[in-house]
């Protein structure tokens, strides 16, 4: 008699932390990550998957990483997560997600930065 592996016993966030970003990320950093996904799936209306592409492709890459994952959190989400999205508007400046300080930036005329190509290892979610 064979017994079944116990499904309910997987950590299925923990499984998909694994595929969802390039680097590694202790449990509070993971965290701080999927909140830059949520800013923008939620503010500028990508997919999650492009979300998650867009900050592989700008904080995964080694030498991004190699100054500290731990030194973003002193910034909102939004600080870093619009930088994956938005290329600077005419005044060199980008949302920083402190709607005092964005409240004279135009969004919808800001430039947008290219998506990573669909085939590269940034995309780790399916759309």
């Amino acid at each position: 008699m064979t017994s079944e592996p116990a499904h309910e016993d997987l950590d299925l966030d923990a499984i998909e932390a694994v595929y969802e970003f390039v680097l590694p990320l202790d449990e509070e950093m993971l965290a701080y990550f999927r909140e830059m996904a949520d800013v923008l799936v939620e503010r500028v209306g990508v997919s999650r998957a492009e979300a998650v592409a867009r900050i592989n492709a700008t904080y995964g890459a080694g030498e991004s990483a190699a100054w500290g994952v731990g030194l973003m959190a002193h910034e909102l989400p939004e600080y870093w997560a619009y930088g994956t999205y938005y290329s600077p508007d005419h005044r060199d400046r980008l949302p920083i997600g402190d709607p005092t300080v964005d409240a004279d930036i135009d969004f919808s005329k800001l430039p947008v930065r290219p998506a990573p190509p669909k085939d590269s290892p940034f995309w780790t979610l399916e759309e």
